[in-house]
């Protein structure tokens, strides 16, 4: 019984969606009747054309992505919107007026009869009782909200997938649009790819060189002072000898940031297990079937969760984060969440920015959700392929 009565209202909730639609889809068509010259200015018709295909992909539940201007799509789109807005508007007009006006136009008819005795023009019954016009209204408003309930959807649904047809980028703009996005994005990767040449030269040149030099100095010393001074010689190898485990362990941190060991030790999953532990809050991590990854996309996904975790730690005043890493087709997607205050944002150089660049490198995405006061979800999707 319960279950009859939730899909009842599930299509009545879906029905007045849709009439919802349909009459601000009527609305909208008049407007773009009344004043189609204005709305022929290039910048006036692509904002009314976007404003329709986000109600339209918001009906739907489709992303709407943006896309290229086009002028004469949109004014293609302006002359369907009339010829299929007004009718499709104006039968949901039909269906939803006559729902609300029914009862009380079958009463009035009663109660002030026109004709002796009235007649309901839709039914054709003599109306001679007040339990007679109650049942007879009863059965339009039913008839009628059976049919509001059963054609608005689709007919919504209709309109809204023309409207996103209409409007829909050719492959040719979809193509320009692609060579744009990757020009804009290699543009990215070399920018990101010099600055962590840079970053490397920096760390061998200020901490390995230097230390490898002073090594270098102290062995020379030590090799002119042996003969004359044996135990101040031995000190020296000694010194050179601690200055080049130090050097070995800033060597193998250089090595670890250009691609983890740990990754080629552990794979992703034991990485990012490895790296919880020694997380600045208590982090949970859940690690899907990921299959086989390549390992520029596994050392991506360990450097964004790593940054990520770094931010957590510093900025968001957490308690606690999560990570969870799936796969789905081709698509590894690294989600990282935490409790923390929020308003995390890429343009503040928090390391989020490095995220998705390097993201970006791999054709991958970066998302963030961080509104004031938490929570702040990051998620990380990148194409193994």
């Amino acid at each position: 019984m319960h279950g009859v009565i939730g899909k009842v209202l599930a299509r009545l909730v879906r029905a007045g969606r849709s009439g919802r639609y349909l009459l601000g889809t009527l609305m909208t068509a008049t407007v773009t009747l009344v004043t189609a010259p204005l709305l022929c200015i290039p910048s006036l018709a692509a904002a009314w054309a976007e404003r329709h295909r986000r109600r339209a992909g918001s009906l739907l539940g489709r992303p709407v992505e943006p896309r290229p201007r086009a002028l004469r799509r949109d004014l293609a789109w302006l002359v369907t919107q009339v010829a299929t807005g007004l009718p499709a508007g104006l039968f949901a007009l039909l269906c939803l007026g006559n729902l609300l006006l029914i009862l009380g136009i079958t009463v009035a008819w009663w109660a002030f009869p026109v004709s002796d005795p009235p007649r309901l023009p839709l039914l054709g019954v003599r109306i001679d009782s007040w339990a007679l016009a109650l049942t007879i209204s009863l059965a339009q408003f039913l008839l009628l909200g059976v049919l509001a309930t059963i054609a608005l959807p689709p007919l919504a649904r209709v309109h809204a997938r023309c409207c996103l047809a209409v409007l829909a980028p050719s492959s040719a703009e979809q193509l320009a649009t692609r060579v744009t996005e990757l020009t804009r994005t290699r543009t990215g990767v070399l920018q990101a790819h010099g600055a962590e040449l840079r970053r490397i030269e920096r760390d061998l040149h200020d901490g390995t060189q230097a230390r490898l030099v002073a090594i270098a100095m102290r062995l020379a010393v030590a090799g002119e002072s042996f003969s004359q001074d044996p135990d101040a010689a031995a000190a020296l190898v000694r010194q050179a000898q601690a200055e080049t485990e130090e050097a070995m362990t800033e060597l193998r941190s250089v090595i670890r940031t250009i691609y983890p060991p740990v990754l080629a030790d552990m794979g992703l999953g034991g990485a990012l297990s490895a790296l919880a532990t020694r997380a600045g809050v208590p982090t949970r991590i859940g690690i899907g079937e990921l299959g086989e990854v390549p390992a520029a996309v596994e050392a991506v996904a360990y450097f964004a969760v790593t940054e990520a975790l770094a931010n957590i730690a510093r900025h968001s005043r957490a308690t606690k984060a999560a990570v969870h890493v799936t796969r789905n087709g081709a698509m590894l997607s690294a989600e990282i969440t935490d409790d923390g205050t929020g308003g995390a944002d890429t343009s503040r150089g928090s390391g989020l920015d490095g995220i998705r660049r390097r993201a970006a490198a791999l054709d991958g995405t970066m998302k963030i959700s961080s509104p004031p006061g938490g929570p702040t979800t990051i998620t990380v999707e990148l194409p193994c392929v």
